[in-house]
């Protein structure tokens, strides 16, 4: 995610960091060749694209920009529910460490931390890491480590765990019950960020928006060189620039789990559930916070 101040003009006018420029650098040089050539043709053909009207692209540029504002608004919303989900695991984890403070400190600390083994395998889960490698630091979940969702079987452990605490009478039905339920939403949790990373915006509605925008804007040149001369280049550019820039600022939101700079700061999250329960059970060195670094925070 990128964790910048508010742009000032400078910012505006040179910053690369943390724009979608770089991104799209290439299909800019493209059309900027295009256009120089349809603008060299015309001069030396007056005429040549006499019949092109500018009329038809600004019709479609119009349709082009509500449907790609619908697309990212799509994106968006995956990524701001992403965000929603993990604010909730974070709410379930401190609720969890807060209700159980009443248990021994050994029990305390195989449960508090269960939820430190959670948070980093979920991490590794939704960016397609290894898991086993992510909670083995924290908790060892046996054969399960091999089994299809290991982050779920650390939810199953600490579950487990809880029943034998009331069983053994260390905690009354009523203390299961409401740790129970601290459970059951960091399950949800997990099971939302599952729903948004294995479902994605579908293929054809993406490759029409692709396309258009391709099209649109490696036609749009032929249309201005006759009128506007050199001048073309800027609105061409300009234009190219913001269908090009949304589409691919659309594409980093859409999997708001990776790694692109758009995407969630799992790890930054991860480490806040961390580092609260490390303080909990009394740990004085505690792993640092993650920092942004180039203005970027992962």
């Amino acid at each position: 995610m990128i964790v910048r101040s508010k742009p000032n003009m400078k910012d505006i006018l040179f910053t690369i960091n943390g724009s979608i420029l770089p991104r799209i650098s290439g299909r800019l040089i493209a059309i900027a060749l295009v256009s120089v050539a349809a603008i060299i043709a015309a001069q030396h053909h007056p005429g040549i694209f006499a019949q092109i009207s500018p009329i038809p692209f600004t019709l479609i540029g119009i349709a082009l920009s509500v449907f790609m504002s619908f697309r990212n608004s799509a994106c968006y919303d995956r990524w701001w529910d992403g965000r929603k989900l993990w604010g909730d695991l974070i709410i379930a984890s401190r609720s969890f460490a807060r209700q159980s403070s009443t248990l021994e400190e050994d029990d305390r600390r195989y449960l508090l931390h269960g939820l430190c083994g959670f948070a980093a395998g979920l991490t590794a889960r939704l960016r397609r890491a290894d898991e086993q490698a992510a909670i083995k630091p924290w908790c060892d979940i046996g054969g399960a480590s091999r089994g299809p969702n290991p982050t779920n079987a650390v939810l199953d452990r600490i579950g487990k765990y809880c029943l034998t605490l009331m069983l053994s009478d260390k905690i009354g039905a009523i203390h299961y019950s409401v740790l129970e339920a601290q459970i059951t939403a960091l399950s949800n949790a997990q099971a939302g960020c599952e729903r948004i990373a294995s479902t994605p915006v579908p293929f054809a509605y993406s490759l029409l928006l692709h396309r258009t925008a391709l099209i649109f804007c490696f036609t749009l040149p032929f249309a201005l060189a006759g009128t506007l001369d050199w001048w073309a280049l800027l609105p061409v550019l300009l234009v190219s620039y913001t269908f090009f820039g949304l589409d691919a600022l659309g594409h980093q939101l859409e999997d708001p789990f990776g790694l692109e700079p758009n995407a969630l700061p799992l790890d930054a999250m991860r480490r806040v559930v961390e580092r609260e329960m490390l303080s909990l059970l009394g740990c004085e060195e505690l792993p640092p916070a993650i920092a942004p670094r180039a203005g970027v925070l992962r």
